[in-house]
């Protein structure tokens, strides 16, 4: 008995060891929730190269002269429904955090695979400071596989490898979402691009993470403070103050194509860039993620402050209990990040994960209440709201089934999360005043 325990507890530990090395990101654990499964749908990925022209240059703003301009370029990961017979493709040369390191990849997507002609939804993914447009791109994969359209930006000033003044992050970040939902939609109305006839702009979900998620509150309608538009650490010279709240160029960026928006632990509250005011302009419905202990963007002062205050819309918040920054957005831990990095001073491995969640978890978790969320938004899917209406602490749920799998009557587990499988979290939900 001993051996056989010893025999499963190597041949699991090599099977680990092998999904690290691989660096996948498209892993499902045999305990994920039940909508975190891929959909139907293969997914071909397409890499596209923008250009948003005439922007502020904020890196070489000077005070007192006028305002620099240039073309702004974005490359975007665009991932799609397909009908390819093809397996899967690796993502090649994806930087690290420290903005050396390049890895592999590996994933479903099947690299230039003819796209199914049918309009669908659009989903824009918003990286964090620093990130990369891969840094997500479970959410990515998952999404395409279930009907969607999925852009992710890599953020100019704000990938690994340009880590520039934070200013520009601040002033770009939403108007970056907002370009990419204009260029989305002026692409496929060209009948010789891949995306004509695949792609419903009207029906747009956003999902940011971190400064991605301070740019989605913006993008849903939260505007700005004054006093954020003055620190002489942020924006240079007043070109933060077109996101005030009450401003008309804070009103004419907004967008009534985003229809849901995802809000993984959003930095900004904690440092002042939302009041009552600004907060009670969110338009949009939200669905807030957050640690409890998230030591960046903060959980009482800043998440959860934003989740009460945004009381003009729907929204939902969903926490990890014990877990930081890096809750549910990060993909796993790419192998090469383990090692030290003499630039950091500390591994990339970090930048990745939780001390105390699993990050695969995390990342399975999330796709299950996104593809719940986006459902019931983008798709008119009400019967996913099942998935969503639930007892608020799911610690407090009781499992109780027959034999045959139905559910006796004082069941009140979490639905689709198997039975032990919900520990730790709790969704809280506030309808619009």
């Amino acid at each position: 008995m001993k051996k056989a325990v010893l025999f499963l507890t190597v041949g699991l530990f090599m099977s680990a060891t092998t999904v690290s090395a691989e660096n996948r990101i498209d892993g499902q654990r045999p305990d994920a929730p039940e909508l975190a499964a891929p959909g139907e749908s293969a997914i071909g990925v397409r890499t596209l190269h923008l250009t948003n022209k005439q922007q502020i240059d904020i890196l070489n703003v000077k005070v007192g002269k006028k305002l620099p301009l240039y073309d702004r370029p974005l490359t975007v990961e665009t991932w799609y429904p397909s009908n390819t017979d093809k397996k899967s493709s690796v993502y090649e040369n994806v930087y690290l955090r420290d903005g050396e390191t390049k890895v592999s990849l590996h994933g479903q997507a099947v690299r230039d695979a003819a796209p199914i002609k049918t309009p669908s939804p659009l989903i824009i993914i918003s990286h964090g400071y620093p990130g990369n447009r891969f840094l997500l791109s479970h959410l990515g994969e998952n999404l395409a596989s279930k009907g969607y359209v999925v852009v992710a930006i890599d953020h100019t000033d704000s990938i690994y490898r340009d880590k520039a003044a934070f200013g520009s992050t601040l002033v770009n970040r939403a108007l970056d979402q907002n370009f990419v939902l204009n260029e989305i939609d002026r692409l496929s109305k060209k009948t010789d691009h891949f995306l004509s006839g695949i792609v419903d702009t009207s029906q747009t979900g956003l999902i940011g993470y971190s400064m991605g998620a301070y740019g989605s509150v913006i993008t849903a309608g939260g505007g700005v403070t004054k006093a954020s538009t003055e620190y002489s650490w942020g924006s240079p010279a007043g070109t933060l103050k077109r996101m005030m709240a009450g401003s008309k160029e804070h009103e004419d960026l907004l967008d009534d194509r985003f229809r849901a928006i995802v809000s993984i632990a959003p930095w900004g509250m904690n440092a002042g860039f939302w009041d009552k005011k600004g907060l009670e302009g969110v338009r949009v419905p939200m669905f807030f993620i957050a640690g409890s202990v998230d030591d960046v963007s903060k959980y009482e002062t800043g998440t959860q402050a934003i989740f009460k205050g945004a009381v003009n819309t729907d929204r939902y918040l969903l926490t990890f209990e014990n877990a930081n920054h890096n809750a549910a957005a990060p993909i796993p831990a790419p192998a090469e990040s383990w090692k030290f990095s003499e630039k950091l001073k500390y591994a990339p491995f970090a930048h990745y994960s939780d001390p105390v969640w699993d990050t695969l978890r995390m990342n399975n978790i999330t796709q299950h209440f996104v593809t719940a969320y986006f459902g019931k938004h983008l798709k008119s899917k009400n019967e996913l709201t099942e998935y969503l209406d639930l007892v608020e602490n799911a610690d407090e749920g009781v499992y109780a089934k027959e034999k045959d799998g139905s559910t006796k009557p004082e069941h009140s587990y979490w639905k689709g999360f198997q039975n032990k499988t919900a520990k730790g979290l709790k969704l809280e939900y506030l309808k619009s005043k």
